[in-house]
């Protein structure tokens, strides 16, 4: 039998083996077997020393040929068999992982309506810090350093001389600073007070303020305001009372309270067994902080209200524990 011959029997004889092979080791089998030193390839090329000069060349060529599909033909095979070892680690039968979505915090989720619903009348919604300087915090707000006003907030102050603020007013003069008369806006963020924490009170907690200057302002814009914040938030009617209030940074000052919705009006934690919940301050904005926002009291007026979100929250959705905000309890946050 010529060599010719023998190389398509080796041909034939390696791809019916090659169909046969069902794991990468056999494929090295087979590769040693054919293409190995000692294998069936160099078995017969040991003949070429016989051939005559003009044969030589043609069966090198043919054995290079077959050789080369013999390695292409064992990569293809690799592919496919490791391709279908990958396949069987996937069992298409069992059940897919179920897909966890996030969601927002019930107190972001209200920040987002009081923030629609106070763009809808040209008011700017804007951040500012949360270690403040004395002067933005407590002296622009009208209250200097000798006034008992600022032992009514049990402020964290801080090594270089600034505090955690202790509500979201240090952003009124700011506000006014930056932007000058008329202005209409709103300030959300997290306030801090240095106090024991129970039902209805934390060491941190999130206020909403609003402050809006123009000529001629007066209670009726800022009750006006008012009924359509609550209204908007609570989606409902709601009874809400006005009595007077002290703050500094206003004149004349209110405090607005709800019925609560947690108990009706009968009383609970959440409303101190009043059947009442304070949701925020409110009033006139008063000469001496305008003069520090650099706006003449003469020209301009305003009014300025600022509530408690978390209050807010537990009033909307009857939740009885201001401490459910920050347990990080995935049972209580699921709910919303």
């Amino acid at each position: 039998m010529s060599l010719e011959e023998q190389l398509k029997q080796l041909r034939n004889k390696f791809l019916h083996e090659i169909g046969r092979a069902k794991n990468i080791q056999a494929l090295s089998d087979l590769e040693i077997k054919f293409l190995g030193r000692k294998g069936e390839m160099s078995r017969i090329l040991k003949g070429l020393k016989n051939l005559s000069g003009e044969e030589k060349p043609k069966i090198g060529a043919l054995a290079n040929e077959l050789k080369n599909q013999i390695v292409n033909d064992l990569n293809k095979a690799s592919q496919v068999i490791k391709g279908e070892a990958k396949e069987e680690l996937i069992d298409l039968t069992l059940p897919g992982k179920k897909v966890m979505y996030g969601r927002l915090h019930p107190i972001t989720l209200v920040k987002n309506e009081l923030a629609d619903i106070f763009t809808s009348m040209s008011f700017m919604v804007l951040d500012g810090p949360e270690a403040e300087s004395d002067f933005y915090n407590f002296e622009s707000l009208n209250i200097p350093p000798y006034h008992p006003a600022r032992d009514m907030q049990d402020t964290f102050y801080l090594k270089d001389g600034n505090v955690l603020r202790t509500q979201t007013s240090n952003m009124q003069v700011r506000a006014m600073q930056k932007y000058g008369p008329p202005l209409r806006a709103v300030f959300p963020g997290r306030v801090f007070r240095n106090e024991a924490t129970d039902a209805s009170h934390e060491t941190n907690f999130f206020q909403f303020e609003g402050l809006m200057i123009d000529k001629d302002i007066n209670i009726g814009n800022l009750v006006a305001t008012m009924q359509e914040l609550i209204s908007g938030v609570l989606k409902k009617q709601v009874e809400v009372r006005l009595r007077p209030g002290y703050f500094p940074f206003v004149e004349p000052g209110f405090e607005m309270d709800v019925e609560c919705l947690n108990c009706g009006g009968k009383g609970c934690p959440v409303c101190k067994h009043s059947g009442w919940v304070e949701i925020f301050g409110c009033g006139l904005v008063h000469p001496n902080v305008l003069k520090y926002g650099g706006i003449d009291p003469k020209k301009w007026s305003g009014f300025a209200f600022g509530l408690g979100l978390n209050r807010l929250v537990m009033v909307k959705y009857g939740i009885n524990d201001i401490r459910l905000f920050m347990s990080g309890d995935l049972r209580f946050l699921k709910q919303f």
